[in-house]
């Protein structure tokens, strides 16, 4: 099949195509956004939560790879529960108990400081407890959001029905911090504003899940065939189609390289650099906002310019194909870390670091097209799940490893530290990585048919 020739795009066509879907999409990407408020409202400032909470350097990196853990465990299953009962039952079930992970990171600070058989349990322990269900409508129901696309969108056309329903999400991944930014301003102690933003964020997720719940058709829905168990799951990888083994790879290495510093970013910008902002408005005066509120506002900004860009990259994928747009993705997550830590500690020259770190997300659309569109009918849950299995299993080990150089690693035996710790070297490193996994898909990556 040869590419279509797009028509003129614009940044608002994502809106305009997200309006024209079906009925279960457009209810899909409706719970996407609501969803999004939340993790975007908290997840970004958890780092800084951790550290609020006592938490070291390593500890938070060590949050990280758990979260990793998270990542690589949930979506395989969540695919097969997906392709086997339906979507809008699984969904549900996920985004019940995404709130409740919510919840229990609002009340964490409450429990305090217990001791349990003479072990010390501090209290951003819970956050780690908070964060096995936080995480389950995002990556459980990962499965389900790739294949209700796919179901519903003709082959040639997959990164734009992506760049529609991502359009929609992102718009909240904009919106989600910037109030969450004007949430941290309601008290100095962010221990205190960022539990504002944790209730808030518990409001989304139980009216996510009522919505979700109610208004999708299921009656489209596809299912597969039961799980084989581990078998399955052997044969699930072992057959991957061959258009995704060069985007594995890449992808693997590109998102090891981003782990390795992505807790880090808001301690960079609120204790490394210890930036914030202080502007002068009109009929208001002056204002000063803290690190952590800036940091809020750069994540705007960063979703702004991925919702300028995502649906002409779509578009552009349909001339070009998808290939250079996924690499173009890749090259902007390798280099932003290097410079960040590089960067002074100037507010504008953080914004336009934010701005460039927005471009990131014009692959998106196509990445997702580049993995579930070689899936067969009635795959795309487990194709999608065994795909992001393979990779976020490797990438466990990342944010540890990161929070290990970021931080240094202490002596267990005595005083000091086996290892002092580098924040350049850490940010140094990921950005070497995350080169030589976008060189990799540039030289070995393949097109999915539909765009060649």
């Amino acid at each position: 099949m040869g590419k279509n020739t797009a028509d003129d795009v614009s940044p608002l066509d994502g809106y305009k195509q997200f309006f024209a879907l079906r009925g279960d999409v457009f209810v899909l990407s409706v719970a996407l956004f609501a969803f999004s408020l939340g993790f975007q409202m908290t997840t970004r400032f958890l780092p800084e939560y951790l550290s609020v909470l006592g938490a070291s350097a390593f500890v938070i990196g060590v949050f990280g790879s758990f979260g990793n853990v998270i990542s690589a465990v949930y979506p395989y299953p969540g695919g097969i529960v997906s392709d086997r009962i339906g979507s809008r039952y699984a969904l549900t079930v996920f985004g019940l108990a995404s709130t409740a992970g919510f919840l229990l990171w609002f009340i964490a600070p409450s429990f305090g400081t217990v001791e349990i058989a003479g072990v010390a349990i501090e209290p951003w322990l819970w956050v780690f407890v908070g964060l096995v269900l936080a995480q389950a409508w995002k990556s459980f129901g990962l499965g389900a959001t790739y294949a209700i696309v796919k179901q519903s969108v003709d082959p040639d056309r997959l990164a734009r029905g992506f760049a529609s329903t991502e359009t929609f999400r992102r718009s909240a991944f904009l919106i989600g911090p910037v109030l969450a930014a004007g949430l941290l301003t309601l008290h100095p102690s962010f221990a205190v504003s960022f539990r504002y933003v944790l209730g808030v964020a518990v409001i989304f997720g139980i009216a996510a899940t009522i919505i979700q719940h109610v208004m999708y058709d299921a009656s489209d829905d596809s299912f597969g065939d039961s799980f084989g168990g581990f078998a399955q799951l052997r044969d699930d990888l072992r057959n991957l189609p061959p258009t995704l083994r060069p985007l594995l790879v890449a992808d693997t290495l590109v998102r090891f390289a981003n782990g390795m510093v992505y807790v880090f970013f808001i301690i960079v910008v609120t204790q490394f650099l210890n930036v914030g902002l202080s502007v002068s408005l009109p009929a208001v005066g002056a204002v000063d906002l803290g690190p952590a509120t800036f940091f809020g506002l750069l994540l705007g900004v960063e979703m702004l310019i991925a919702l300028l860009v995502m649906a002409p990259s779509a578009a552009a994928a349909e001339r070009v194909g998808l290939k250079p747009v996924v690499a173009t993705g890749f090259l902007v997550y390798a280099v932003f870390p290097i410079l960040l830590i590089s960067a002074p500690p100037s507010a504008a020259v953080l914004v336009l670091l934010f701005a460039f770190s927005g471009i990131r997300f014009a692959g998106l659309p196509a990445h997702k097209a580049l993995i579930v569109g070689p899936a067969e009918a009635d795959t795309g849950g487990r194709v999608t799940g065994a795909y992001y299995l393979l990779r976020n299993l490797i990438v466990i080990p990342s944010a540890a490893l990161g929070g290990a150089i970021y931080g240094g690693v202490p002596n267990p035996f005595g005083p000091g530290a086996l290892f002092a710790g580098s924040p350049t070297l850490a940010f140094a490193i990921a950005t070497v990585i995350g080169l030589i996994g976008t060189g990799y898909f540039v030289v070995f990556g393949r097109e999915f048919e539909a765009y060649a």
